[in-house]
């Protein structure tokens, strides 16, 4: 591994190639040149993963990490073109639930070799199951998140309910929802809920329904089943009962930030991902607003949410997965990933730099943070499975067609269920 030491920038020896920046640093002569492929490149996100590589570069002489960044989409299929080709990257950030296909495809290295069970503890469990494949270990979990339900407090005082006590069952969503409606005339000023704005889809809600349980489980297809029938349902009638319409209408309307209808007062209660949180700090013009778990199918259930997030991988054919190791270690450690955690306010897959980041945080945010912190003990992620590669591309069209009326729950999701079992590989 690369010996760590303290290096400081002005004693780096930087060399530009031929008609680059002069000012964009290069490795030293000697020094092993890795290409780290992300596709961070916000004002936000980009100066923060450029830190945390600058760290490492200046914490050793041996390797020089560059960043590459590529644009959401077009960094998965320059991935797949440069492995054939066989110049892939070093090192390169991929999808968390799509470990097994890439280990399955041989896109990916085995990282076995250079890590063990000791180093793999450092990372939530659900996380870990993920990326391990067989008797191999194909990536390392980097950030995940979690859904949760954001409430408008003010327009829960308005309405007669009580802000410190959101809904915990579908049936008390529902309920809530039916006194935080405000219509004028024809048309809607404010709707108290509607499942499908936000970040969690008719999928989730029918997992949310049954148990937290997928819709592959131990190698069974498990789509048609009576609560997830029963959940597609309930989908279905929440488009029913504001009409086709005025969901399509106020759909096209929604933006992000000040646009974004649970910030400006449209809508009551929202479902997102944890980070959504900063879009109402720093867009909510002081919004008074609460956080809860994902409201349980009834009284006898969890509060099931998703979860998805990022791995970091060495992708096949890389040149230098020895080295390419060393700083996969560095940026999924405790003190890289509490840098992240802070400032990102994004879950981040090693346990203790999580738990770092919460005792840094304060106010509102560390009470956010452990919060989501919290909800990830019901919060499952759903792995793409290699026997049936084809899940999410036979359920989603079969979804549509039921939101638009064209296909009964149980008849749709049966057709799906048997077109999953047919293409099963």
């Amino acid at each position: 591994m690369v010996k760590r030491s303290i290096v400081m920038l002005s004693a780096l020896l930087l060399v530009t190639g031929c008609g680059d920046d002069e000012d964009t640093p290069r490795a030293a002569e000697g020094q092993v040149e890795l290409d780290f492929w992300t596709f961070w490149g916000s004002e936000t996100r980009r100066p923060i993963i450029e830190k945390m590589i600058n760290d490492y570069n200046e914490s050793q002489d041996e390797v020089f990490v560059k960043h590459t960044f590529l644009p959401w989409g077009d960094i998965w299929t320059k991935n797949l073109a440069s492995i054939a080709a066989g110049n892939p990257a070093d090192i390169i950030v991929n999808d968390i639930n799509s470990v097994a296909q890439r280990a399955d495809n041989n896109q990916v290295t085995d990282l076995s070799t250079y890590i063990d069970d000791e180093f793999m503890d450092q990372f939530y469990p659900n996380l870990r199951e993920t990326v391990e494949v067989e008797d191999g270990t194909y990536a390392v979990p980097f950030n995940t998140d979690t859904r949760v339900l954001f409430y408008n407090k003010t327009a829960f005082e308005e309405a007669g309910l009580d802000p410190e006590q959101p809904p915990e069952t579908w049936e008390e969503l529902e309920e809530y929802a039916k006194q935080l409606d405000i219509k004028n005339g024809d048309r809607y000023e404010q709707i108290g809920f509607y499942p499908l704005w936000g970040s969690f889809g008719a999928d989730a809600w029918m997992t949310n329904a049954d148990d937290g349980r997928g819709f592959v489980e131990d190698g069974e297809v498990t789509v048609n089943t009576e609560k997830k029938v029963e959940a597609m349902e309930w989908v279905a009638q929440w488009r029913e009962r504001y009409g086709g319409q005025t969901i399509d209408a106020l759909t096209a309307e929604f933006g992000s930030e000040q646009a974004n209808p649970f910030i400006n007062g449209q809508v009551a209660m929202w479902v997102d991902v944890g980070t959504f949180y900063t879009q109402i700090r720093d867009y909510g013009d002081g919004m008074d607003f609460g956080v809860a778990s994902i409201p349980a199918f009834d009284e006898s259930s969890d509060n099931w949410s998703t979860g998805g997030g990022f791995v970091v991988e060495i992708p096949a054919g890389s040149d230098h997965p020895e080295e390419a190791m060393d700083f996969i270690e560095y940026i999924t450690g405790e003190e890289a990933q509490k840098y992240w955690a802070t400032e990102n306010f994004d879950n981040v897959a090693n346990i203790a730099g999580s738990e770092a980041a919460l005792e840094e945080l304060e106010g509102q945010e560390q009470e956010v943070f452990s919060f989501l912190n919290d909800n990830l003990a019901v919060t499952r992620t759903y792995p793409l499975t290699i026997e049936y590669p084809e899940t999410v591309t036979k359920i989603n069209p079969i979804v549509d067609r039921i939101m638009l009326g064209e296909l009964e729950p149980g008849e749709g999701l049966d057709q799906a269920q048997k077109s999953i079992e047919q293409d099963k590989r």
